[in-house]
């Protein structure tokens, strides 16, 4: 049960705390590519392709708008289809400023369960169970190098890019305006990894149903794989 509590946590938790999920033994997105660019109704469908040639895919819509304390506030849905437990939703209500993205509320939902409001101490994990949260930058092009522009074509069809390279060393982007939510086009990592936009999504709406509920990690025992 704790095994599945903590990979709840970090499923909840994959576009904010991706070394989390590194720990859980998941390939989430890497979210260092972050060019904020939310349209309610709108999103993207990405393949994941692992340097192991193993491939996933993973989904990301804005599907509502909510005040945060006078502030603007996105509720970005993103669907995760994991072998370990099934399709897993995740709504994470994000605001954002010049310099970080934040997270105000996460509410997750499993195969068979209701959706659970995710407590805000454990949706901050960061590289350790009790490590505060790094937010992540609003702006993947701070740490990065323009190399130019390119026309790069993906299943979802052909896009005008600006070629973004990391600082770091540690992987190229192709960034689109014309892109919901992230503005990613492509994205290739050092170790080999390719994500790619597969599909965009015209006609976003929340995938959550029934009332969300507090998380309770009793809810978890006796369960086994893909919520059975």
């Amino acid at each position: 049960m704790v095994n599945r509590t903590r990979s709840l946590v970090a499923v909840a938790a994959f576009l904010i705390a991706a070394p989390v999920l590194a720990q859980m033994g998941m390939r989430p997105p890497d979210v260092r590519v972050m060019v904020w660019n939310p349209t309610v109704g709108q999103g993207s469908e990405y393949e994941n392709k692992r340097p192991d040639g193993q491939t996933n895919t993973f989904a990301m819509s804005v599907v509502s708008k909510e005040d945060v304390d006078g502030k603007p506030g996105y509720w970005l849905e993103t669907a995760m289809n994991t072998p370990e437990m099934g399709l897993i939703y995740a709504q994470i209500l994000m605001t954002t400023d010049a310099v970080q993205m934040h997270t105000a509320k996460i509410v997750v939902q499993m195969p068979n369960m209701p959706p659970m409001i995710m407590p805000s101490g454990m949706a901050g994990m960061g590289r350790g169970n009790s490590a505060p949260r790094v937010d992540p930058e609003s702006d993947y092009r701070k740490n990065a190098e323009r190399v130019g522009t390119e026309t790069i074509t993906t299943p979802a069809g052909s896009f005008d890019c600006d070629h973004w390279r990391a600082k770091d060393g540690s992987g190229d982007a192709w960034i689109s305006s014309k892109v919901v939510p992230f503005s990613l086009v492509k994205m290739t990592d050092k170790d080999g990894s390719i994500i790619t936009l597969m599909k965009q999504i015209t006609d976003a709406k929340s995938h959550l149903t029934g009332t969300p509920v507090p998380f309770d990690p009793t809810m978890f025992m006796g369960r086994g794989r893909r919520g059975q």
